[in-house]
């Protein structure tokens, strides 16, 4: 009998069996859609029209359809593009760092983390894209041979390491989340009563019979998409920091934005997955398995990193006095107490001011209170963005150019529906997919439950699964396999 520690607490609460894992994880997946999925999928279907209307109107009547100005010519698509990228921070985060860090509270919360990130980098796609003008030809920021005459793509300009950064990211995110979700579409497939369903996770588990052979290529490629993803999630954001960094203009050209930004994404990448994992949570039943446990660790981790911002917006002040530079001072004055004071106070309280309430206990540990608090962050880190690109440019170095930016409703018309994309991908996703990870909780479960060993023989068609292996994933052919009662 294996020793349950009496000062962690349980990573999987309620005494469930192998069973009882698989039973929970595909009962959203098996049930017809209910009432309130398909009303939140509505209301995201509707928000997703706002957004086709918006581009419409942006690729038939052009750039000019957007609140740009002569001299705030960047201000409403990257601030957006950038919350969004940052957004997609978290799931790489949970799923390779902390899986190389040999971190099991991971496992229940890794699934959505990952598929989050997906959604959120093809949200970000769309602002970068849509700002070309002719989004049709997006693909001359590739290098390709040079077909095109005189054309090609400049490798010094940090919005290609955009291009490369980014696609990579999203390339390797999307390979490792796909190969987490092979063993569960097994289990749903083995599980499948109609033709369709058991024809598409047929498909989609690439006949995995999970074999010995099987787990250990998955363990494999697992550890190394692990170790490809981790330095993306230094890198990402800092050559998206470096769109501002390697720039002319005041408050923009610093060396702390590199650091800062992968904070700030950090921050607020966490601050979305809880966000949603507290909504899955209680539609889907997940409580014991997303346990106040797993809430109080990020919370940790968002408290952890929105001090780091705070710090980062400290230094910005002081770096502008100690530099003595004239426009570099005017710069952050003119945040602070300018025209767009509002925004920036708002900031500071959103991202610097609130998440120090975490430190309290009771905080820490409230469901409600970690709810609202991780929409204030994601909130205070749009306004952070915002900050950084409007106030900058809005007063150029002539006062002749300066001007006040207000976005068009068109503006505000492709931020909303890229939510409605959003919510639009992860409710699809959340109904046809499990939502957690069925194969790594099995391994991890007579280890964190909360009364001992949990194997108690209800489930046939289940075997005693080997010890975790190196990623925690067993190495039993029929950990992931659970079919009919």
């Amino acid at each position: 009998m294996q020793h349950v520690s009496p000062v962690r607490e349980p990573l999987v609460t309620g005494g469930k069996t192998y069973h009882d894992v698989t039973q929970d994880v595909c009962r959203q997946v098996e049930a017809a859609p209910n009432i309130r999925w398909m009303a939140a999928l509505s209301v995201a279907l509707l928000l997703l029209g706002v957004f086709f209307y918006s581009v419409y109107r942006t690729l038939w009547y052009g750039i000019g359809e957007w609140g740009l100005n002569k001299t705030v010519g960047w201000a409403w698509d990257i601030t957006n593009f950038v919350w969004w990228v940052g957004i997609g921070h978290a799931g790489t985060l949970i799923s390779a760092v902390l899986l190389l860090f040999r971190q099991k509270w991971r496992t229940s919360i890794n699934r959505a983390a990952e598929a989050m990130t997906i959604f959120a980098v093809i949200c970000a796609a769309m602002f970068p894209v849509l700002h070309m003008g002719r989004p049709w030809l997006a693909f001359w920021v590739f290098p390709f041979q040079n077909t095109f005459g005189s054309l090609w793509v400049n490798f010094n300009s940090p919005l290609l390491w955009d291009v490369f950064a980014i696609s990579t990211y999203f390339s390797v995110s999307l390979v490792f989340w796909y190969t987490g979700l092979v063993p569960d579409f097994a289990t749903i497939r083995d599980r499948a009563k109609g033709p369709i369903a058991k024809v598409a996770y047929s498909l989609l588990s690439f006949g995995w019979k999970g074999s010995a052979k099987h787990w250990s290529r998955y363990e494999t490629v697992s550890l190394i998409l692990a170790g490809v993803s981790t330095p993306l999630v230094l890198s990402v954001h800092t050559i998206v920091s470096m769109d501002f960094a390697t720039s002319v203009v005041p408050g923009w050209h610093t060396t702390i934005f590199p650091p800062y930004f992968v904070a700030g994404a950090i921050f607020s990448g966490f601050a979305m997955v809880l966000t949603l994992m507290l909504i899955t949570r209680v539609v889907f039943k997940l409580e014991d398995y997303i346990t106040i446990e797993h809430i109080a660790l990020m919370n940790k981790i968002m408290m952890i990193t929105g001090s780091i911002v705070g710090v980062a917006y400290i230094t910005e002040f002081f770096i502008a006095w100690y530099s003595q530079v004239e426009f570099e001072q005017y710069a952050f004055i003119n945040r602070a107490t300018g025209p767009y004071w509002w925004a920036y106070w708002s900031m500071m309280t959103c991202n610097v001011i609130t998440p120090q309430l975490v430190w309290i206990r009771r905080v820490r540990y409230s469901i409600p209170l970690t709810f609202v608090l991780s929409i204030i962050v994601n909130i205070g880190m749009w306004f952070e963005r915002f900050v950084i690109i409007v106030t900058s440019l809005h007063r150029d170095y002539l006062p002749s150019s300066w001007v006040m930016f207000s976005p068009s409703i068109i503006d505000i018309g492709i931020y909303v529906g890229t939510i409605g994309l959003f919510f639009t991908l992860f409710l699809l996703f959340a109904k046809f997919f499990p939502v957690i990870n069925m194969a790594e909780v099995k391994s991890v479960l007579k280890y964190t439950v909360d009364n001992g060993p949990t194997y108690t023989g209800q489930d046939p068609h289940h075997h005693t699964p080997q010890p975790a292996t190196t990623h925690g994933v067993p190495a039993s052919a029929s950990v992931n396999y659970d079919k009919h009662d």
